[in-house]
């Protein structure tokens, strides 16, 4: 085998009652788990909705209502399928814009941890349409020369995809590809992170393709009348723009990337407004100084008393004395003519 694995690849395919992320939800789901040894390992199950199957969708995979009825909704079975993948980088046929953000809103929906992050992304349909621009049963025909059995099964489409890929790699060895810009290289190895990176040209950063990256690895808008703004320069103009695709009809992952971005924008703001504070007076930065507290005990001699001191004190009067003889004969003298 040419394709090399330093851990599993999980070929997967869902069955939907729709292609709305946000408001569909998985019927079926089907994951091949190709390990690094050769060995396969094979997860298919049915899931209850919880909404109605509208019969166009019913009409395309073949799942009806009343073949779910009696099966598990997501929540009860979300677990399963996250441990089963959870050592393994992801493939599938249009998984970047489809399959996977479709999972993530499942998981997310059901608050069941699946971290993303540093794994790698194979999209065959990527790596078909760039090479040769057909669809899943042209390409199942065209790169191993069969057709597909059963097809829109979750498990036949699966399968279908992981031989598609492993052809690719046979028939694309060596072979020189163009970029828009004229760059040539040989994209198509039997190396997944290569491959990763061939599958993710528009570099999207919520898979549903609401943002991608810019030739800078900034995150830019992708949708709407801010197509190609980067969100930092469209939440300074528009801050009222975050709170909007928060309640809007957006799938969970892109508000979870997008409440990152806001975050670390946010941040940004917090620190350029303390930078930029003028410094305060150093008479404001010194603290009051705390006032002694009163003596429960206070002297009220005119000394120690600021109050007795700015008013006269008044001498105790003492009672009249009763007139003697003696007062009489002072008196008599005092007046007595010459």
């Amino acid at each position: 085998m040419k394709l090399q694995l330093i851990r599993p690849l999980a070929f997967f395919d869902l069955e939907t009652t729709g292609t709305n992320i946000g408001a569909d939800r998985i019927v079926e789901i089907s994951v091949i788990k190709l390990n690094p040894d050769g060995s396969e390992d094979v997860l298919t199950l049915r899931v209850h909705p919880g909404i109605p199957i509208p019969l166009e969708s019913s009409l395309v995979h073949g799942i009806y209502d009343e073949h779910i009825k009696d099966e598990k909704q997501f929540h009860e079975i979300g677990q399963q399928i996250a441990e089963f993948i959870h050592d393994s980088d992801l493939a599938g046929y249009n998984s970047n814009k489809f399959d996977i953000p479709m999972l993530m809103e499942e998981f997310l929906r059901a608050g069941i941890q699946f971290d993303l992050d540093n794994r790698h992304f194979v999209d065959v349909q990527n790596i078909f349409h760039q090479m040769e621009q057909r669809t899943l049963r042209a390409a199942y025909q065209f790169y191993c020369d069969k057709q597909i059995i059963n097809a829109h099964s979750a498990e036949a489409d699966t399968r279908a995809t992981m031989e598609v890929l492993l052809a690719q790699i046979e028939r694309y060895e060596n072979q020189e590809w163009e970029d828009k810009k004229g760059v040539k290289s040989t994209p198509v190895v039997g190396d997944v992170e290569a491959l990763h990176k061939f599958t993710n040209l528009s570099r999207p950063v919520d898979f549903a393709g609401r943002m991608v990256y810019n030739e800078q690895g900034e995150e830019t808008i992708n949708f709407g009348k801010h197509k190609g703004k980067r969100v930092e320069d469209v939440l300074n103009a528009e801050p009222s723009y975050y709170s909007w695709m928060m309640q809007g009809d957006f799938p969970l992952y892109t508000k979870r990337k997008l409440e990152e971005i806001y975050k670390r924008w946010n941040a940004k703001r917090v620190a350029e407004r303390q930078q930029n504070r003028p410094a305060q007076p150093a008479a404001a930065q010194t603290p009051a100084q705390p006032q002694a507290p009163k003596p429960a005990f206070q002297n009220n001699s005119p000394k120690s008393s600021p109050q007795l001191n700015s008013q006269p004190v008044k001498k105790k009067e003492e009672p009249a004395k009763p007139v003697d003889e003696d007062m009489l004969a002072q008196l008599a003298m005092k007046f007595k003519k010459n």
